[in-house]
């Protein structure tokens, strides 16, 4: 994982995914993310896919009004949320809840790379922030 901070598009992949926005005018792409963190169970998580439905997260915070992360990493996410006139679904909403609460359980590989780090506490702060902003 290429990561560089505790936000949510403090890392290649997040950053990566979000290029895929400028394709869509809707919330399919954050649907997709948090989709394939639930479809995966029990299963172990791959980071990318954690690392995804937190970026996933941020753009509906983001959405809401109520964002985590403004700065150079987001500019181009910030201006996708301010060309659309989409809301996000309270099911959307409820379902990145689940997707947020199941990374930050066992069995996530994203959880265990920030607890081999001196950074988890940043991290896990920064996951607790998002929820809040979520209204979890």
């Amino acid at each position: 994982m290429g990561a560089w901070s505790h936000n949510p598009f403090g890392n290649d992949t997040a950053c990566d995914w979000a290029y895929g926005l400028d394709e869509r005018r809707d919330f399919s792409l954050i649907t997709e993310a948090i989709q394939a963190v639930l479809d995966n169970g029990s299963d172990y998580l791959d980071s990318d896919l954690a690392s995804e439905a937190v970026a996933a997260a941020e753009i509906l915070a983001k959405a809401l009004g109520r964002s985590t992360q403004t700065d150079s990493n987001s500019e181009e996410v910030d201006a996708w949320i301010k060309s659309i006139t989409a809301k996000p679904s309270q099911d959307l909403l409820s379902k990145t809840n689940g997707a947020l609460v199941r990374f930050m359980g066992p069995d996530s590989e994203l959880r265990e790379l920030w607890e081999e780090s001196e950074d988890f506490g940043s991290w896990e702060s920064s996951i607790k922030a998002l929820q809040s902003a979520l209204g979890f």
